[in-house]
């Protein structure tokens, strides 16, 4: 794609499975890759700094323009010279469309074949989202990443599953179309498979010409078709068509299997051009992302860290700790004894101790826990600030496997990212 403003630059493949390690650059620098992107929704990494968020390692962040155009919308940001001044942070953005909000938020919108109709979340009002007006907000947001605006329908059937997640009997009855005589409970997951798949495309084709922005912004698309890989070939056929400077695979991690997860990664990454970007949207845990990596998977992105290290919730090499529990009240360990992030060890930072003017020292587990107990805002930050970390150096890490093909020492190092660990006894 000539003047696209993304380049990817693969510097290193797997000689054992498709994934490779890169460099994206952008109009706000440089990311590599695989890459894992905090989530900061509203314009902020819930509790932390940028520059705090810097120091995790972390070098490109995820804003959602759904939340943003509600408060404090798109226009005000722009006149305050885009996302990354108005927050702060100074490296690359990548913008979501408002797409995943038609599912997550279905109990209060309603879906057309020309887009989505919101009830907002700030005060009630209905809100029209179509492709047309979520690029112009991202247009007006200014960040290096947008994505198309896309329909993102259940990854499965709700009628026969059964799974115990609102959201998802939610999304199967606020379709905007007449139900299926034939589906139980009027819903035929077939059916919306195929519609979400038409419209995707269909919206995608109308997101680039509504695209203003082409010279500095990089439109990705999304390929949907839930579990359905007849589909998921199909979406990302016409989607490829669309030329465009990266790809991206949605619609997982929406009430399926890690194993469901997996096969649809594989299966789709490699119908996805090689020489661009690939993003799997959403999916934080270990154990997938090392299969996402491994089919040839560049970009994630994930609440995880921010919102579990908020519940007092903490990543650790052998699984989830967590730190309310009464056997840490007098445990003076740090969160994790190898971690080099400022809640474990803030000397390596070079944070100097109040009082004594060294850089040694830690935060105890008895104390995060005491201050989660009590109720200090401070123990949420120090538990996020430890899981972003934790993020980098998993990533950090899976570049170095792939670079030198030494996976069986990278899983011995990182138990986690086998397929569902439990969380550390200790």
């Amino acid at each position: 794609m000539s003047g696209s403003p993304l380049r990817l630059d693969i510097l290193a493949r797997c000689t054992q499975s498709r994934a490779r390690v890169g460099q994206i650059h952008t109009p706000h620098g440089v990311f590599h890759t695989p890459a894992f992107m905090p989530v900061g929704t509203r314009g902020s990494v819930k509790g932390v700094l940028p520059s705090q968020v810097a120091a995790t390692g972390a070098q490109i962040l995820l804003n959602n323009t759904y939340h943003l155009m509600l408060r404090p919308g798109s226009e005000l940001i722009r006149r305050r010279g885009g996302v990354h001044r108005f927050m702060g942070w100074n490296s690359p953005v990548l913008t979501d469309s408002g797409g995943y909000q038609a599912y997550s938020l279905a109990a209060m919108n309603r879906v057309d074949d020309d887009g989505v109709t919101f009830k907002s979340i700030v005060d009630g009002a209905e809100v029209r989202l179509t492709p047309e007006r979520a690029i112009h907000v991202q247009n007006e947001l200014g960040a290096d990443i947008i994505m198309a605006f896309d329909d993102c329908p259940p990854s499965i059937d709700p009628s026969v599953h059964e799974p115990n997640q609102e959201r998802l009997r939610n999304a199967t009855a606020r379709d905007g179309r007449p139900p299926h005589p034939g589906g139980k409970r009027g819903y035929d997951h077939v059916a919306r498979l195929a519609v979400a798949n038409e419209r995707t495309v269909t919206w995608l084709e109308r997101c680039k010409r509504a695209h203003t922005r082409q010279g500095d912004q990089a439109l990705f698309g999304i390929v949907q078709g839930g579990t359905d890989l007849d589909r998921r070939s199909w979406s990302a056929e016409r989607i490829c068509q669309i030329d465009l400077p990266g790809y991206a695979i949605g619609g997982v991690a929406v009430g399926e299997s890690g194993d469901q997860i997996a096969a649809v990664v594989r299966h789709t990454a490699p119908l996805l051009p090689d020489h661009k970007p690939r993003y799997l949207m959403g999916v934080g845990y270990e154990c997938d992302i090392v299969e996402a990596v491994r089919a040839g998977i560049d970009m994630f992105d994930c609440v995880l860290p921010t919102r579990n290290g908020r519940n007092a919730n903490a990543f650790t090499r052998f699984g989830q700790i967590r730190l309310r529990n009464l056997r840490f009240a007098e445990d003076d360990a740090p969160i994790e004894a190898d971690c080099d992030c400022y809640a474990c060890d803030p000397g390596a930072h070079g944070w100097p101790l109040p009082g004594t003017g060294t850089s040694h020292g830690t935060f105890s587990r008895a104390y995060i826990r005491h201050l989660f107990m009590a109720g200090e805002m401070l123990g949420p930050t120090l538990v996020s600030i430890h899981n972003l970390r934790h993020f980098q150096r998993f990533m950090a890490a899976v570049r170095d496997a792939i670079r030198t093909g030494t996976w069986s020492g990278f899983f011995e190092r990182w138990p986690v990212a086998t397929r569902r660990t439990g969380t550390n006894p200790s």
